[in-house]
């Protein structure tokens, strides 16, 4: 049953360390659900009942909520192997604390957290390597929740945005890249306006600091970039 999806789950940081059959063992174990949605499908809505924490396998979907003034803030935008919903599978809650939409036609695997917490009949160790690595994927997603309070509390359009990008620098280690976000999505999730960052992102372009061409971003003056982000 889940024999097409083995590459894509061995992607997976929860099941990082295994191999093929130890993977298949965890599987039979967990006895996850599967999911299939089309584009702007709903794939979960705050309040609604939680069955696990969620693995992407095809296809990506955007994970976001409405803060107090009814704005959609997004959270984060997962793709194959990355996961949603893990810091609230633990939490004792059995709602979905945040809104899940398909991106575009996509499938997800949903894992109950009970059976991944609570040690396999066999005592197996790529069970233990399970629990391991879901120790350390939520102590990375609480850092990240951090990062997200950081850009809330930026004042400054230009704050914003050059934070961002430098970033986004640091991860590719190149000055030229592409931003995984689309143009509406990362204005949600800068918590900006999209004319306002759109207007912004032009004024940086006439200004020689950065070229852009739809998704492909050229840092051109980085000192420049890293002083508007102090």
């Amino acid at each position: 049953m889940y024999e097409k999806w083995i590459g894509v789950l061995l992607k997976c940081q929860l099941f990082k360390g295994m191999n093929t059959d130890e993977l298949k063992g965890v599987l039979s174990c967990l006895k996850p659900k599967m999911g299939s949605y089309a584009r702007n499908e709903y794939v979960t809505v705050v309040g609604g009942k939680m069955i696990g924490l969620g693995v992407v396998l095809s296809g990506d979907v955007v994970v976001s909520k409405e803060n107090i003034a009814g704005n959609r803030v997004i959270i984060a935008v997962n793709g194959p192997g990355e996961m949603f919903g893990e810091m609230a599978a633990f939490s004792g809650n059995i709602v979905w604390p945040a809104t899940v939409m398909a991106r575009g036609a996509c499938e997800v695997m949903f894992l109950p957290a009970e059976k991944i917490i609570n040690s396999c009949e066999n005592a197996c160790a790529s069970h233990k390597m399970m629990i391991s690595n879901m120790l350390k994927i939520i102590s990375d997603k609480a850092l990240a929740l951090h990062r997200k309070v950081e850009y809330l509390a930026i004042k400054s359009m230009r704050g914003k945005i050059s934070t961002y990008l430098l970033e986004q620098y640091k991860r590719t280690g190149k000055a030229t890249f592409i931003i995984p976000l689309r143009r509406n999505e990362l204005a949600d999730f800068l918590n900006v306006s999209r004319p306002s960052l759109s207007r912004e992102m032009s004024r940086l372009m006439e200004e020689g600091i950065i070229d852009y061409h739809r998704a492909s971003i050229k840092i051109k003056d980085l000192d420049s970039l890293k002083r508007m982000a102090e």
